[in-house]
């Protein structure tokens, strides 16, 4: 039905449709490994992450997701600092806590990623073929903001993620990376829940800092 030339090529792209799948699967495997150890405090979450986030720059760079692309070599560094800033602390004194950030700083954050997604959006819209660049670019400086937020443990990192991976959901449905898709949708979920994790881990952090909260809380228990 087909000539020797046409089989050839569907059998090249179906190769390469299959090997990229299974690629895609150990990616998601990997992201979902780190996030369900970040939401733990474990540090074996950047071994995780870094692992991920290398399969991850080419499979975007392959589907013309140029700032996700790019995004990924800003992981790979992340994922190396991360690491480092959780195992500085050999005392449970000097370990880094959960921590909030001021309403100002939330604010220079929104403005700082508004302003990124529009310069960069228009850059990428204008002058390269990637694929839906202000969303690209929007997802892209999010996630740089908010896993830097998570090397720090600034509790917020959480709500951030929620917008970020809901507006992802749809860039990769878009670039048909259906799987990567329905892991950002798990993500959406398990990011709710580790946020109450990180919330509860925050008061309990607080009242063992305050001998008098702590004593309260006793007060009343009893």
């Amino acid at each position: 039905m087909f000539s020797p030339e046409i089989r050839e090529a569907l059998v090249s792209a179906y190769s390469s449709m299959a090997a990229m799948s299974l690629w895609e699967v150990a990616a998601v495997a990997l992201a979902l490994a780190y996030l369900l150890l970040a939401m733990r405090e474990n540090i074996l979450c950047w071994y995780a992450a870094f692992a991920s986030t290398a399969i991850y720059l080419f499979l975007f760079w392959d589907v013309s997701l140029v700032m996700e692309s790019a995004l990924q070599i800003f992981y790979l560094l992340i994922a190396v600092y991360g690491w480092w800033q959780w195992r500085k602390g050999k005392t449970d004194s000097e370990k880094m806590h959960i921590h909030r950030w001021s309403v100002t700083t939330h604010l220079y954050t929104f403005a700082a990623v508004g302003l990124l997604t529009l310069v960069f959006g228009y850059v990428l819209d204008n002058y390269t073929s990637a694929a839906l660049p202000y969303l690209d670019s929007f997802t892209t400086w999010g996630a740089v903001v908010t896993t830097y937020m998570v090397t720090r443990k600034v509790l917020e990192n959480w709500l951030y993620w929620i917008v970020i991976d809901g507006a992802a959901i749809y860039l990769y449905i878009d670039r048909e990376l259906y799987l990567t898709a329905l892991l950002f949708v798990l993500y959406v979920i398990l990011v709710i829940i580790g946020f109450f994790q990180w919330y509860a881990l925050y008061r309990q952090q607080n009242l063992t800092a305050d001998p008098r909260s702590m004593a309260n809380a006793h007060a009343h228990a009893g």
